[in-house]
């Protein structure tokens, strides 16, 4: 069996492993939006920390907003890998269009299926660049837990839904983490990393 076909029959167990209430609770899961009241709460968390530090106002809002700066300038990176570089060059077909030839036996929510191509897929990179962001930032072992869970959730989501493969998915973890890697690597080296 090759990769492709591995890829291919893990999609299938997982998207055909679905319920009325499950896709309610993916799509959502999939929504940016939802996320909302989680990235409110991480500011906050993030907030804190400086809190405890006991810096003045001004400077704690200063190193949150550069913090957050940051952490968008991760999944920048990787948004801009999977969907500029990767999608184009690969051209991958998502499960769910039919170039793709699997389209009549995909369960598809709502009839969302995105963009033409999915390797690899930019929703997991950005969650897991975030993740990995805070990780280096927060350094607490229940958010970190909380937030790689969310982003595992997402990538999840994304294969249930059937919008990506799992090889898209994981890819796209793989540059997810990478790049919040290599910015905290360079910040590190220019001594702008906040300990």
């Amino acid at each position: 069996m090759t990769l492709s076909e591995l890829d291919v029959r893990l999609f299938f167990l997982i998207n055909h492993a679905h319920s009325p209430l499950m896709d309610e609770v993916m799509y959502y899961v999939s929504e940016t939006w939802v996320w909302a009241p989680v990235a409110l709460w991480l500011i906050f968390m993030i907030y804190r920390k400086f809190d405890a530090r006991g810096l003045v106002v001004k400077e704690r809002i200063r190193k949150t907003l550069m913090l957050i700066l940051l952490a968008g300038a991760s999944a920048g990176l990787a948004n801009t890998i999977t969907s500029e570089f990767l999608k184009p060059t690969v051209q991958r077909y998502r499960p769910c269009r039919e170039e793709s030839r699997l389209t009549s036996t995909v369960h598809i929510v709502h009839g969302h299926c995105g963009g033409k191509y999915g390797f690899a897929s930019s929703h997991t990179a950005n969650f897991f660049a975030v993740a990995t962001f805070l990780a280096f930032v927060l350094r607490k072992r229940a958010i970190i837990l909380f937030c790689f869970g969310a982003a595992a959730l997402t990538a999840y989501s994304r294969v249930y839904l059937g919008v990506h493969y799992p090889g898209d998915v994981f890819t796209g973890a793989i540059i997810g983490i990478a790049c919040s890697l290599l910015i905290y690597k360079l910040l590190q080296l220019k001594n702008l990393f906040p300990d």
